[in-house]
């Protein structure tokens, strides 16, 4: 792992020592410089889980990824810094609060080994969603801006991730804490590749965090968020769309 160049790939300068600051500062900086994208999987390239392939893709050639990929690098990153950090499996919750299969999402367990030593939830591959790493040990309300999440415990040794939306908790997704490796995700991740069924395969969609809301490709419609205020417009052609 090529740390440095991770680093300048996230235009990140800030402290790299293994402290909650820190993964808030990179998480930050990951998800306004990467973007969450299954651009890939509209062109035909194959996508390979394993940290030299997605080293060359993110880091090499600048592009993004989806959830597999952009977290699965970052735990790399992560670990080369000091942190602990386990890869965990993620049910992603529909409009209708019904949950897909595990290993539908990778999400990242990451511990501080300093004092004081912490354990939060940090997802560099969610799209729009928590921008700084949550205490995954606190049941009250974790408030980011305009926007509150809150973990809970969900039974079976489950926890369900949750965001504030018109004065209701929706489910984002629920997860244990049981550690995987990348051949776990293997299944699902050609799944989202392949199947008519995934979303992944139904459209294009690149979407970045900027300094002040979001920045969104999301088939031929360019979607632009600036505190708060959402424009959208068509995309005129497949120049333009590139």
């Amino acid at each position: 792992m090529d740390v440095n160049a991770y680093l300048q790939r996230l235009n990140y300068t800030g402290p790299t020592s293994p402290t909650a600051d820190t993964l808030r500062q990179l998480q930050l900086a990951h998800l306004q410089s990467v973007p969450f994208e299954n651009l890939s999987i509209h062109s035909g390239e194959p996508i390979v889980l394993g940290e030299e392939p997605l080293f060359g893709k993110i880091v090499g050639r600048r592009r993004g990824g989806f959830c597999y990929e952009l977290n699965g690098l970052f735990a790399s990153l992560l670990r080369a810094l000091g942190f602990e950090v386990v890869m965990l499996s993620a049910q992603v919750a529909n409009d209708k609060g019904e949950f897909g299969p595990d290993f539908d999402h990778m999400t990242l367990l990451v511990t501080t080994p300093v004092e004081p030593e912490k354990r939060l939830l940090a997802d560099v591959g969610f799209g729009d969603s928590f921008n700084e790493p949550l205490l995954l040990d606190f049941r009250d309300a974790q408030h980011q801006g305009a926007r509150s999440y809150r973990i809970d415990e969900a039974g079976s040794q489950l926890l369900l991730l949750q965001r504030e939306k018109g004065g209701e908790w929706n489910p984002q997704y629920r997860f244990t804490l049981e550690p995987h490796q990348f051949p776990d995700y293997e299944e699902m991740c050609q799944y989202h590749q392949t199947s008519p069924q995934s979303h992944f395969t139904k459209a294009p969609v690149c979407t970045r965090v900027t300094s002040n809301g979001r920045v969104t490709l999301s088939g031929m419609r360019f979607i632009s968020t600036r505190e708060g205020v959402r424009e959208e417009r068509p995309v005129l052609d497949s120049d333009e769309f590139r």
